[in-house]
C-alpha cells in the first residue's frame, strides 16, 4: 500500500519513526514533509499535499492512504478534510482508529504527536492500515451522503430516497 504522510513540527520524530516503520513493513511511503525543523512552520500545506496524494492515488487505483500529523492531530485533521474526496478522522485509540476505517472508510488517520508516547502512535497507525472498510450498506450510504453534499453541496435527509449511493473518492457515482 501506498501511504502518504505529513507534520508539522510537533510531529517530525514521530513522523521519521513512521516513515521507516511503514517503510520496513512492505508500505510505499511518500513524506510531503516538512523536512526541516521550525518551531513557526504552516502545516496546512503538508497536510493538503499528502490528501491529494492519498485522492489521486485513489483516483488512479492505487490502494493508498494516507497519514497527517501534529500536536493534537486536529488542524492536521482539519486541513486533510478541506481536499476533496477525503475522509480524514482524528484517531486517539485504538478503537477509533479501527472505526475510522470500518466504518467511515476514511482514507487518511490524523493523530496528535504530543498526545501518545510513540509506540502508543504506532499501534494507531498500524491499526488504522490494516482495519478494511467493511462494506456495510448503512455505512455505505452515510458515506455517499457526505459525498452527495460534497459535489452538490445540498444535505440529504435520513430516510428519504436519494442518488448518494456508493460514490468514488472525487464524488462521482
Amino acid at each position: 500500500m501506498r501511504v502518504h504522510i505529513a507534520t508539522d513540527h510537533a510531529g517530525m520524530e514521530l513522523s521519521a519513526h513512521l516513515v521507516t516503520h511503514l517503510t520496513e513493513a512492505g508500505h510505499d511511503v511518500v513524506d510531503h514533509g516538512p523536512r526541516d525543523y521550525d518551531a513557526l512552520d504552516d502545516y496546512p500545506g503538508f497536510c493538503i499535499h499528502a490528501a491529494q496524494g492519498v485522492v489521486a492515488d485513489q483516483e488512479a487505483g492505487v490502494e493508498a492512504l494516507g497519514i497527517v500529523l501534529g500536536g493534537s492531530g486536529n488542524g492536521e485533521q482539519i486541513a486533510a478534510n478541506k481536499v476533496r474526496g477525503v475522509r480524514a478522522a482524528l484517531a486517539w485509540n485504538e478503537d477509533t482508529a479501527k472505526l475510522a476505517r470500518e466504518h467511515n472508510d476514511a482514507n487518511v488517520v490524523a493523530v496528535g504527536g504530543r498526545q501518545h508516547s510513540v509506540e502508543e502512535a504506532t499501534r494507531l497507525i498500524d491499526t488504522f492500515l490494516a482495519e478494511p472498510f467493511s462494506g456495510d450498506e448503512r455505512h455505505v450510504r452515510r458515506i455517499g451522503q457526505i459525498a452527495h453534499f460534497e459535489r452538490t453541496g445540498t444535505v440529504v435527509d435520513s430516510g428519504t430516497a436519494t442518488d448518494a449511493g456508493p460514490e468514488t473518492n472525487d464524488g462521482t457515482a
